[in-house]
């Protein structure tokens, strides 16, 4: 699906408030900043091992979110399906010479996914 950081990152921005101040702290840091243990450690004022558990706990603390309530994968799986209506609307309206009427529907829809974040 996704590689590790991006996938933290996801978990994240779906449940980083769910987290203890910490380690929303830590991983937002980690995440969102890319700063090492050792920059966040010296950031904070604890020690690297202190960060460490921080950000180990914050991750299992996401994961868990995760295999309770399915967010992200179900982000995944409706992301991937408005790609794959848009790649069916874009060869539709590539092979279509018909009523120009239906054509411009349809490009209509598909300006409306291309404006979507994906």
């Amino acid at each position: 699906m996704f590689d590790k950081v991006t996938s933290v990152s996801l978990l994240y921005d779906f449940y980083g408030n769910l987290l203890s101040d910490r380690q929303r702290e830590v991983v937002g840091m980690h995440c969102d900043d890319d700063l090492s243990l050792a920059e966040i450690a010296e950031e904070l004022g604890i020690s690297r091992q202190g960060v460490h558990d921080a950000l180990k706990n914050g991750r299992r603390a996401l994961d868990e979110y995760e295999e309770k309530l399915g967010m992200v994968k179900r982000f995944s799986e409706e992301t991937e399906a408005v790609r794959e209506i848009d790649r069916e609307l874009t060869l539709i309206i590539e092979q279509y010479s018909g009523d120009e009427v239906l054509k411009e529907r349809l490009s209509a829809i598909k300006d409306i996914i291309d404006k979507m974040e994906l």
